[in-house]
C-alpha cells in the first residue's frame, strides 16, 4: 500500500494522539505500517489481530480515508426481549392480579407463568425480577381480602408463627414442655 507524505503524517498524528481510542489507533497503525512496507503477517502478529482484520482496515482506508477507520465500533448486545414485553411486565406489575388467578399479588414466577399462559409471552422470572429491581417496583396486593387464597393466608400465619417462635428462642419450648 502506497501512502503519500501527508497521509503518513496524518496517520502518525492519529496513532500518537492520546485523544484517540485504542481501537482506532490500532487501525491507523495497520495502515501506517502497511504503507511503510511491513508484511501483513508481521503487522497482524505485532498488533495481535487476524490477517482478515489487517486486510479489512487497509481496504477501508483505501476506500474512505481516515473516516473509514472510525466505523464499525463494537456496540453492546442487542436487547433480547422486545420493549413491548418489558412494558407489559411493568403494566401488569402495577395492577392487581385478575380475580381468576386466585393470587393476592404477583410474584415474579407467577407473573412469568401468567404471561406465558394468557398472552403467549415467554420470559424468565429472573428477567421480571430484574425489571422490578431496576424500576423499583413492588407488586400490588389485592385490596379485596376475598381475592386472597386460603392457602396464602395459611402460609402467612405459619410464617408468623415460625418467626415468633424463632424470636422467643428456647423459652417457648420450655413453656410448652412444662404444660405437657
Amino acid at each position: 500500500m502506497e501512502l503519500s507524505v501527508e497521509q503518513a503524517a496524518e496517520l502518525r498524528e492519529l496513532v500518537n494522539s492520546r485523544d484517540v481510542p485504542a481501537d482506532i489507533a490500532t487501525r491507523g497503525r495497520i495502515v501506517l505500517w502497511s504503507g511503510e512496507g511491513r508484511r501483513r503477517k508481521d503487522i497482524a502478529e505485532l498488533l495481535g489481530v487476524s490477517l482478515p482484520t489487517v486486510d479489512r482496515w487497509k481496504t477501508r482506508y483505501a476506500e474512505q480515508g481516515l473516516a473509514g477507520l472510525e466505523g464499525e465500533r463494537p456496540g453492546g448486545a442487542r436487547e433480547q426481549v422486545p420493549v413491548r414485553v418489558r412494558a407489559r411486565v411493568i403494566a401488569l406489575t402495577r395492577m392487581t392480579p385478575p380475580s381468576g388467578t386466585g393470587l393476592s399479588h404477583w410474584s415474579a414466577r407467577e407473573l412469568a407463568k401468567y404471561l406465558e399462559r394468557t398472552e403467549n409471552i415467554t420470559v424468565s422470572w429472573h428477567y421480571i425480577a430484574r425489571i422490578w429491581r431496576k424500576e423499583s417496583l413492588k407488586p400490588l396486593a389485592a385490596a379485596d381480602p376475598s381475592q386472597r387464597t386460603e392457602s396464602a393466608s395459611v402460609r402467612l400465619n405459619e410464617c408468623s408463627r415460625r418467626r415468633w417462635a424463632t424470636r422467643s428462642g428456647g423459652a417457648t419450648r420450655a413453656r410448652l414442655s412444662q404444660r405437657s
